[in-house]
């Protein structure tokens, strides 16, 4: 009896993560942009806190099957041994500048599109036509030139992967297995400190039900695609939820349906919008918006190509990197998601401003 094949099964289990994913952004309005701007605006951390809870529960997931041999974070693309600094920073804050255009990163455009915000799909369009030009057309080029000048091969020297435990473990010659439980529970144990020390979020069940669905959500990807998928002669890529190549990679797949596969990525994207969109219709706040000037719109679009060239040069946005890639404990995840945070916040004093000279004397004044 033929087997039936790995890859629709895969994808089907993406979509229905993706759904899950999807309806729960849009029920509790989870949106890490939103997270830096009621920071920044109105000294409103719950939403940040979220996030923060959704890093832990990934964190503490991800580590338990790495360690249990359920999964093999190491053949992740984060914990590669060449570490590729210069395009953390630069495309990091690439994303983080062009999101505040944009209003919003691209799990919030593909839960904002569910729910009928076209402004969001003229994002995800420009969004994923540069993610894709940045990962193999026409802007790939000086992407790979790029790293080639800049990326540090970490296994010259005696280290096997960029995993802040092992780089960790390699500086102070103390096991790799108990400094990665040490690490674990001191990074999960200070950001679940930080977030339920805040009496405000603990009687926000709405912000702690994000943290825990969304952070649980990681490691149930890494099982979709490192145990679901496996294979001994041609396994799934070891992957969990991020959404700007995987957008990309969705425009491509639409256009030439007969002849792509569809794989985890696209599937999560498309779960994404359904679930946000059947949840905005259960809770009726489905709604058209469309832009209301031009240079709404033009705004719009400039955020949605710097996110997406810069999502690709970082490895990830503020769910892939800032989520995903820090539940692998990779350095350079964490580079990427302070580079999107800073890009974040400078760009959001940009809007406030109305000028690039104007954030940066606003972000020296403050200090």
């Amino acid at each position: 009896m033929e087997e039936f094949p790995l890859g629709p099964i895969v994808a089907l289990l993406g979509f229905g993560l993706g759904l899950v994913f999807g309806a729960t952004a849009q029920r509790t309005n989870f949106c890490t942009m939103g997270a830096i701007s009621d920071m920044v605006f109105f000294d409103d951390k719950n939403r940040f806190r979220a996030w923060m809870l959704t890093i832990a529960v990934a964190i503490l997931g991800s580590q338990t099957l790495h360690q249990l041999g359920v999964v093999d974070l190491e053949s992740s693309i984060y914990l590669s041994p060449s570490l590729g600094w210069a395009g953390a920073i630069v495309g990091g804050l690439m994303f983080g500048f062009g999101m505040t255009l944009a209003s919003g990163c691209g799990n919030k455009t593909l839960v904002r599109l569910g729910a009928g915000n076209l402004k969001s799909l003229v994002v995800a369009i420009v969004l994923g036509i540069f993610a894709y030009m940045t990962l193999r057309g026409l802007i790939g080029l000086a992407r790979v030139q790029l790293e080639a000048m800049s990326n540090l091969d970490l296994e010259q020297a005696g280290f096997e992967t960029q995993g802040l435990p092992d780089l960790l473990a390699g500086a102070t010659g103390l096991p790799l297995d108990a400094t990665r439980w040490l690490l674990t529970l001191c990074l999960a144990g200070a950001l679940l400190w930080y977030c339920f020390k805040s009496s405000a979020f603990r009687a926000s069940p709405r912000d702690i039900a994000a943290g825990l669905i969304i952070g649980a959500l990681i490691p149930f990807g890494w099982l979709v695609t490192g145990v679901v998928g496996y294979d001994d002669f041609e396994p799934t890529p070891l992957a969990s939820f991020t959404f700007v190549a995987p957008t990309g990679e969705s425009l491509v797949y639409l256009m030439t349906f007969t002849g792509a596969m569809i794989n985890f990525g696209i599937a999560t994207v498309g779960g994404v919008v359904v679930g946000s969109f059947l949840m905005a219709q259960a809770t009726r706040s489905f709604q058209i918006e469309s832009f209301t000037t031009a240079s709404d719109m033009i705004r719009h679009m400039v955020g949605g190509a710097l996110m997406g060239t810069g999502g690709v040069m970082a490895l990830g946005c503020m769910i892939g990197q800032g989520i995903t890639g820090m539940s692998t404990l990779a350095l350079g995840s964490l580079i990427a998601l302070l580079s999107i945070i800073c890009g974040g916040i400078f760009g959001l004093k940009y809007l406030e401003e109305g000028s690039l000279g104007g954030a940066m004397r606003a972000i020296l004044a403050r200090g």
